[in-house]
């Protein structure tokens, strides 16, 4: 494998990827450390770290929008929003092609089609980005509204404050959606995906730091937990992260046979059998049940909890949100877990069309043994993805839960738990094969050695 990274130098073609993707990287980071114009973003890191404190666990809304911004949030930085508003309108469009009759033709057109598709997503995109950067405007000018009263974020409020901060994150989100388009044609691996992985990972130092602090000590501060401990913790990551490959990488192969047809004198005939699979990813939904399921929770927990305590009648309700946003609770557990897997089915219902495929299939002169084309293969398809997204919304269930079991029996903070499981786990470990899957492809077409000396690494998709 050490071979295989050397050897990715030596080629020129995959070198100048590599550099130029490391470069579009490293921008995108210091979009994510540039402070918002008019914002005393020292105060506000200072009044969130008091938060922090108070809730020592962590976990929270903000804490989890700050990990998938790469530190943006605690800065205030114009990269804030970073690429998520792109991933929300990808999301949105992608459901929308499932049920508007117009967006499914595109779909259906090949190339040109797919390119509208891909403009509309865009505009999308921008919308949406205008929207939330409006919200940020408003919530530093009025910070009660993030649980912070008392303190003066903005030193001259009002809409000329609105607009320039709407104009900053927006111009730097679409920034960060270009330099991402530049790094999928001009790089290596998928640019948005990369993106997101990187503003994950550079929030593991943080989780070094709280680790040696609470098995080390720092200073006068010592350790709080046995070092007995780490070692365990240790190998139960290992553990996880080789569950999370497992169910990545896992595919239910569906034989296929299928007749070789050859053209001559004018006519087509059969040259006989062929035999093939088609294969079911066991995560198909990959993690998109995780990233509906939270902040599905979340809002609504903290609209509730923000009812004024003198309301005393909703003092139930009160207290019902703030257990579904307490991500420890009983409660919220059993939400998440309900949740994500209703998402799990709802995302293979929309998204994976038995007919269609079962069509493609005996249209190339296709079928699956024993099962008779048409409707009878249709129905065989749905049932049998039925049976598999059962298995893989469970281990992605298991996966996403592992976090908070963590956080509440064994009291590991939040930065440290959030590479335990969750999305964090699932982006990184299917970010980083997707790449190396496309780095290998590169060393096996110039007759280099791959990462692995038996088989290939698989993608995603």
């Amino acid at each position: 494998m050490l071979s295989a990274f050397s050897n990715t130098f030596k080629i020129p073609e995959l070198r100048k990827r590599i550099l130029i993707t490391l470069g579009l990287v490293l921008i995108c980071r210091l979009i994510a450390m540039v402070p918002t114009p008019g914002v005393d973003w020292q105060t506000l890191q200072t009044q969130l770290a008091r938060l922090r404190e108070q809730n020592a666990m962590g976990g929270g809304m903000m804490d989890w929008f700050n990990v998938f911004s790469g530190g943006a949030l605690t800065k205030c930085a114009v990269g804030t929003l970073s690429i998520w508003p792109y991933i929300s309108a990808s999301i949105i469009i992608q459901l929308l092609t499932a049920v508007v009759p117009t967006l499914e033709r595109l779909n259906r057109e090949g190339e040109s089609g797919r390119a509208k598709i891909a403009q509309y997503t865009r505009y999308l995109a921008i919308a949406i980005c205008m929207f939330q950067a409006g919200g940020i405007a408003f919530a530093l000018m009025n910070p009660g509204a993030l649980g912070l009263g008392g303190i003066r974020l903005v030193a001259n409020p009002g809409p000329m404050f609105t607009v320039m901060t709407v104009i900053c994150v927006t111009s730097a989100s679409l920034l960060v959606m270009w330099l991402a388009d530049q790094i999928t044609q001009r790089g290596i691996g998928n640019g948005t995906s990369l993106i997101i992985m990187i503003n994950i990972t550079s929030r593991l130092p943080v989780a070094i730091f709280e680790a040696w602090q609470r098995y080390f000590g720092i200073g006068e501060a010592a350790a709080s937990r046995p070092l007995m401990e780490l070692p365990i913790l240790l190998l139960f990551g290992f553990l996880v992260i080789m569950g999370t490959v497992m169910l990545t990488q896992g595919v239910r192969k569906v034989p296929i046979h299928s007749t070789r047809r050859s053209v001559g004198g004018g006519r087509a005939f059969s040259g006989g059998m062929q035999q093939t699979y088609m294969p079911l990813r066991v995560n198909y939904t990959g993690v998109m049940p995780i990233i509906f399921a939270g902040p599905l929770i979340q809002f609504p927990g903290v609209l509730l909890a923000r009812i004024p305590e003198s309301i005393t009648w909703l003092e139930g309700v009160r207290n019902f949100g703030r257990s579904l946003t307490d991500m420890t609770s009983p409660l919220h557990l059993i939400v998440y877990a309900l949740l994500i897997m209703f998402f799990a089915f709802f995302w293979v219902a929309t998204q994976f069309n038995a007919m269609q495929i079962s069509d493609n299939l005996k249209r190339d002169g296709s079928y699956i043994p024993g099962i008779r084309p048409g409707l009878a293969t249709a129905e065989y398809l749905d049932a049998l993805m039925t049976r598999v997204t059962l298995i893989g919304g469970t281990g992605l269930l298991i996966i996403a839960l592992l976090p908070q079991l963590l956080r509440k029996l064994m009291g590991v903070p939040w930065e440290m738990a959030s590479f335990f499981g969750g999305t964090s786990l699932l982006i990184i470990v299917g970010v980083a094969l997707d790449t190396l899957r496309m780095i290998e492809s590169h060393l096996l077409m110039r007759n280099y050695d791959g990462f692995l000396k038996h088989g290939r690494l698989r993608g995603r998709r």
